[in-house]
């Protein structure tokens, strides 16, 4: 790192005033909600004052204060930016062929044509249906001989476009969402202008610019963008400094806007979306263009401004229609129903098909690791906000998805996440995962009629809190983290399924109707006055303290495999009271021997024999 450069930056007089305040509030405290005032983004707004989304990136001043001209800026977090270009330092020097050659395309092709490749096993589907096409596949093995940008291929099909498709095709609701979330007041440039943070080859000579495959005569790493230039020429290249700060990053706001559109219309792949978004914004990092913390602004800009357009009472048709029109289509070309096409969606080749790898890659780049502070600010979901889990998780109300966004938010500490409204804190990735809390009771209602996530989803984080958890509706939902929440459980209707030793918890479980399917179940206590419980042979219901079955209730045994053909136990507790009405069990032919003691139940599956 040029450490020269941040000691000239911290010793210079400021050149803007401190932000104007009273009683230590900033002045713009008082302005609309950044949902209501989105459409103030437009070139002419610079400051906090007229533009939402600069002030909802106020958190960059207390890393950095803006000068009167680009280079005269000055450090006020000298620890983080210094990591910052550190970090740049280090991704550049290790960039491997092929990794520049990846950050390369997605320099140069279309941001929304890029985000497609988060749909996994749908892309080709969803290329094809969009009419979506690209004239940018891989990077050129030499320097370009003239500006690469992206193009429609002479031989694509009538009506093709780039980008997320054309508005005529049968997805083109869905091409039409994503080019209205990228929309007139989309631009991250009014921001760019107002905070005039240098991009990393202008704060350091060790971060290198991306190479599109070769060196050029002097050995400099030759990169394509505006004009053929080496780094070494870069400072004196056409476009003028003041006119390419880094901060906020563009292509990552973009990345992020058209992977949240995508996802609001296939939530079917609404994490993979997500962490396609993450991992096409690194790599402006890894071109050597960006920064962390120009990543970190692109993506908190996009998040508002994604949920923001969603919110817009003039688009509620369209992304209604473009979500169905999403669902009809591929539940069509993948012969599946809608019931069926989560399940498919996440088989075959896939980028993105390793949940623990995408959860650990937005987990990283959500700060880069940028130090933070001590901070113990109580999060406060931003208004509109929960309508970018609307499709996702349908079958909560917007006050439950807030308390999902609330729960499932990033930690305190890191000032960019920390600006005005929060919009950095909200880690989408985990709130797709349902809630992280349950701070207060939670009914869910699952509607299995309405097919998709109302008939069947599954909740993966690990549950904390003081509350509970009613199971209602018809539906199924899965829990399989190690959850801790206190407030017990209670089954009135559909089925919940613990796919995991304390996956209820640690209060106790009642099950008035419907159906609870364990295996191996640790529960504190244990009461049934109707419904079935399903427990898998050979891995029994566990209670540390009392089991009451009441009259009507009934046992199901599931017998995997061949079946045990010994006694094994299904049901231990303290103290067991009372008994089940009927043993089932779901092998055909088969029937169940009970063996009743006072501190639980075993069976026996036998053969019937006519």
């Amino acid at each position: 790192m040029d450490r020269r450069t941040f000691l000239r930056w911290s010793a210079l007089v400021p050149a803007v005033a401190a932000v104007p305040t009273v009683l230590g509030v900033p002045a713009w405290a008082a302005e609309p909600a950044f949902v209501d005032a989105y459409r103030t983004n437009l070139p002419a707004n610079r400051t906090p004052e007229t533009n939402a989304v600069v002030r909802i990136l106020t958190g960059m001043q207390r890393l950095w204060r803006t000068g009167s001209t680009w280079d005269s800026g000055v450090v006020l977090d000298a620890v983080v930016l210094r990591a910052n270009v550190r970090h740049c330092v280090a991704v550049t020097r290790a960039r491997t062929a092929a990794e520049a050659k990846r950050a390369f395309v997605f320099d140069r092709q279309h941001q929304s044509y890029a985000a497609i490749g988060g749909l996994g096993p749908l892309a080709d589907l969803y290329r094809r249906g969009a009419l979506a096409v690209t004239s940018i596949t891989a990077a050129p093995d030499g320097t370009p001989p003239a500006k690469v940008d992206d193009a429609v291929p002479v031989d694509a099909p009538a009506g093709a476009a780039l980008g997320a498709g054309s508005h005529d095709s049968a997805l083109g609701l869905v091409a039409q969402l994503v080019d209205t979330v990228r929309g007139t007041f989309a631009s991250g440039n009014p921001s760019k202008y107002a905070y005039q943070y240098p991009r990393p080859w202008r704060l350091t000579a060790d971060s290198r610019v991306e190479d599109t495959g070769r060196t050029d005569a002097l050995g400099y790493p030759v990169y394509r963008s505006d004009v053929v230039v080496a780094p070494q020429l870069l400072r004196q290249r056409s476009t003028s400094p003041v006119d390419d700060a880094g901060f906020p990053s563009g292509h990552t706001n973009a990345f992020h806007l058209a992977c949240l559109a995508l996802a609001y219309a296939v939530p079917e792949r609404f994490q993979e979306l997500v962490a396609r978004a993450y991992d096409l914004s690194d790599t402006r990092i890894v071109a050597g263009m960006h920064s962390p913390v120009d990543v970190i602004g692109g993506r908190v800009m996009a998040t508002a401004l994604a949920a923001a357009t969603l919110a817009d009472p003039e688009n509620a048709a369209l992304k209604a229609g473009a979500r169905e029109q999403a669902l009809q289509y591929f539940t069509a070309q993948t012969g599946t129903t809608p019931g069926t096409l989560f399940a498919r969606a996440h088989t075959g080749a896939d980028e993105y098909g390793d949940r623990r790898a995408n959860a650990a890659l937005v987990a990283h780049r959500a700060t880069y690791g940028l130090p933070g502070r001590a901070a113990h600010t109580a999060m406060r979901v931003p208004k509109g906000a929960e309508v970018l889990l609307e499709t996702r998780l349908p079958y909560l109300d917007a006050a439950q998805r807030r308390e999902v966004l609330r729960t499932t938010a990033f930690p305190a500490g890191n000032p960019l996440l920390d600006g005005p409204e929060l919009w950095g804190r909200l880690n989408l990735f985990a709130a797709a995962d349902g809630f992280g809390a349950f701070d207060t009771g939670v009914r869910v209602v699952m509607d299995a009629t309405r097919g998709g996530f109302s008939a069947a989803d599954s909740w993966r984080n690990d549950i904390g809190g003081d509350g509970g958890l009613v199971k209602a509706g018809t539906g199924t939902l899965t829990l399989t983290g190690a959850n801790s929440y206190r407030g017990g459980t209670r089954v009135e209707a559909g089925t919940l399924v613990a796919a995991a030793p304390d996956a209820l918890g640690c209060g106790d479980v009642a099950l008035a109707g419907g159906e609870l399917r364990v295996s191996g179940l640790r529960v504190t206590g244990y009461h049934q006055t109707g419904g079935t419980l399903s427990v898998a042979a050979g891995s029994p219901l566990l209670v540390r303290g009392e089991a009451t079955i009441e009259r009507g209730s009934v046992l199901e045994v599931r017998v995997p495999g061949s079946g045990p053909a010994h006694e094994v136990e299904v049901l231990c507790a303290r103290r067991l009271r009372g008994r089940f009405a009927a043993i089932q069990v779901d092998r055909p032919g088969h029937r169940v021997v009970p063996r009743y003691t006072p501190t639980g139940l075993s069976v026996r599956i036998q053969r019937e024999f006519s």
